[in-house]
């Protein structure tokens, strides 16, 4: 059988080691002259010059936005359940409460009359999720929330470049968050990166991620070490460089799948927007547990199901959804599968992915 295509693969190339052992060589290893620099080259690729505080860990960079953002107890914060549960988890961490709703299913992001319909006297704003790489409804989000005087908030963890009517995701909200885990679609290793509307804000993170100083011993607030190490930024300093070429290739990779696969339905792309394919999200009706197993047995294809379980029926976050039902959160649950997308894939490849797509998807019809 051919060589199992796995569904993520990072990459880490000479470059990133260089970068790795030149900060090592340096001495300084902690949040140091690399941070700073990546902060401010990251702001300027992907944000339009807004002030970018570099973090641990994308959860690092959602909780220490909301609580920059003044969110806590007694406030409550709308999200989608269907997302990787850092959203819902971040809001829990501030002490306020997570009101998941519905999403809309071609995007798979926050349905804005559901949004509407769940702001109570204790919303304090709606975190919109940029899922897989796909911009939210913004303009929708955007309007609620300007006319009802809440804030809007964005976890754009998969979402390094996307846009939408011309306007950088991350650029929306009081706050924005970059994940640089391994697999997204650039990294530092581990982090997480937060943009933000003001200095003040941007301000405000920096205290909290450094057990609340700015200068040594004098701690304004009661804060955290969510530090960035020197190693983590230069390698996301180098990540950079290359993160344009590879959403670019994750596109073409996207468009020889949406010409080719038969028999499933491939990601819609809303007009306006910029899609850059952290996964390529198709709907598979019936039996896709099935499915995914039949294309790696059968087809040595590797598929991911994000997310079977939504966020509002986890057990760590289910008490803050006493009886919710959120019916196109759960069919999406059910039905979704991702397939290789990722910049190493060969055309070689891709042909081998629609072959067993189709094949699989002709069987099961």
């Amino acid at each position: 059988m051919s060589e199992f295509i796995p569904p993520a693969k990072p990459i880490i190339g000479d470059e990133e080691r260089e970068a790795v052992d030149r900060v090592l060589r340096s001495g300084m290893v902690a949040q140091g002259p690399e941070v700073a620099a990546f902060e401010a080259e990251f702001s300027a690729h992907f944000v339009q010059g807004r002030p970018a505080v570099a973090v641990n860990s994308g959860t690092s960079g959602l909780h220490l936005g909301l609580l920059a953002a003044g969110v806590g107890a007694g406030d409550e914060v709308i999200v989608p359940s269907f997302t990787f549960a850092a959203t819902g988890n971040s809001v829990a961490l501030t002490g306020g409460t997570p009101v998941f709703v519905d999403i809309e299913p071609a995007t798979f992001s926050l349905d804005p009359v559901a949004v509407e319909a769940a702001i109570t006297e204790k919303t304090k704003g709606i975190l919109a999720v940029h899922l897989y790489g796909h911009p939210a409804r913004m303009r929708e989000l955007r309007e609620i929330a300007d006319r009802r005087g809440i804030a809007l908030y964005e976890d754009a963890a998969q979402a390094h470049g996307a846009a939408l009517d011309g306007k950088p995701v991350g650029t929306f909200g009081e706050f924005a968050m970059f994940s640089l885990y391994p697999t997204k679609n650039m990294t530092s290793g581990e982090g997480g990166m937060v943009s933000t509307a003001t200095p003040e804000t941007a301000r405000m993170i920096k205290l909290l991620r450094n057990q609340g100083m700015e200068r040594q011993y004098e701690n304004e607030v009661v804060g955290f070490n969510a530090r960035m190490t020197d190693i983590h930024a230069a390698i996301g300093r180098v990540q950079l460089t290359k993160v344009d070429a590879w959403t670019k290739t994750r596109q073409q990779n996207a468009a020889f799948l949406d010409a080719h696969l038969q028999g499933v339905v491939v990601p819609p792309v809303a007009d306006g927007a910029v899609h850059v394919y952290h996964q390529y999200t198709i709907r598979v009706a019936e039996d896709r547990d099935g499915f995914v197993k039949a294309l790696k047995e059968e087809r040595n294809v590797g598929a991911g199901v994000y997310y079977p379980i939504p966020n509002h029926r986890l057990p760590s976050l289910a008490p803050y959804a006493p009886g919710l039902d959120l019916p196109e959160t759960e069919k999406a649950a059910r039905e979704v599968v991702s397939l290789p997308v990722h910049p190493s894939l060969s055309r070689d490849d891709l042909e081998r992915v629609v072959a067993a797509v189709n094949a699989v998807a002709q069987a099961g019809a």
